[in-house]
């Protein structure tokens, strides 16, 4: 029998770069959501609520799995935007995945926030795209100041992660948000105060200078009225004072 020729068993680069296009092509948000059906998992689905994640539009899927699909698509925020529109929930985290930071405006981000319902949603949505886009730090201050549960949970946990994505930020920037943590310490709601504590962490292990800041916000913290913000100043002053966390800033200042 004659042995087939190298080109024939091995894909060009042109052919390869074919079939890379035309599988971009087939993602749309039908094909999406289909996939999304049958990726779905009655055991992940049934474990949502144990881990406070109460939405009625889900299918079940595994973050793992998510992100596999995310990096099959690849980048296309148009995509993003159909898939969160259908208010399904694993449909807008891989909206979050997909989604091209560098289009994400100011009044786009004010559409989706309003949309939050999971906690997980929120930290996908500020971790993957709104942390890289140009409005976050504005959004997350006028976020503070908002009383839906959710939404407000967006501005800290949009610090928390820019503590340590944005390199670039001026410590000053993160010395003003100090304050609205600490304004805001009192909010006893469970997703709002883990958050809140949650920035409070990061921004005091960015490096030392914001690490004494953040302990002396902390202390002012403790001496509020509020269950609250005693929790979150106890657990992120065992954590700032910690001998791994000064070590660490210590190595990272030398």
């Amino acid at each position: 029998m004659k042995a087939r020729s190298r080109s024939s068993l091995t894909p060009t680069k042109h052919s390869r770069r074919h079939r890379t296009q035309v599988n971009d092509a087939l993602w749309t948000k039908a094909s999406v959501l289909r996939e999304l059906q049958r990726l779905a998992d009655p055991k992940v689905r049934a474990k949502m609520v144990y881990f406070g994640v109460h939405v009625t539009k889900a299918y079940g899927i595994s973050a793992p799995v998510l992100h596999g699909l995310a990096r099959q698509i690849g980048k296309d925020h148009q995509l993003a935007r159909e898939l969160w529109t259908t208010g399904i929930h694993e449909a807008r985290i891989l909206a979050t995945l997909i989604g091209e930071a560098e289009r994400v405006t100011a009044s786009e981000m004010d559409r989706w926030v309003r949309d939050f319902n999971s906690w997980d949603v929120v930290d996908a949505a500020c971790c993957y795209l709104f942390a890289h886009a140009k409005p976050a730090w504005s959004k997350a201050i006028a976020w503070s100041r908002r009383r839906e549960e959710f939404l407000k949970r967006a501005s800290f946990s949009l610090v928390a992660y820019l503590s340590y994505k944005d390199k670039a930020a001026p410590d000053a920037r993160f010395m003003r948000f100090l304050r609205v943590i600490e304004r805001e310490a009192h909010d006893e709601r469970k997703f709002v105060k883990k958050a809140v504590n949650w920035a409070l962490r990061n921004i005091g292990k960015r490096n030392m200078r914001l690490n004494r800041e953040a302990i002396r916000v902390a202390e002012r913290i403790r001496r509020q009225d509020s269950s609250a913000a005693r929790w979150i100043a106890a657990d992120a002053l065992r954590e700032l004072k910690s001998d791994a966390v000064q070590k660490r800033l210590r190595r990272k200042a030398d």
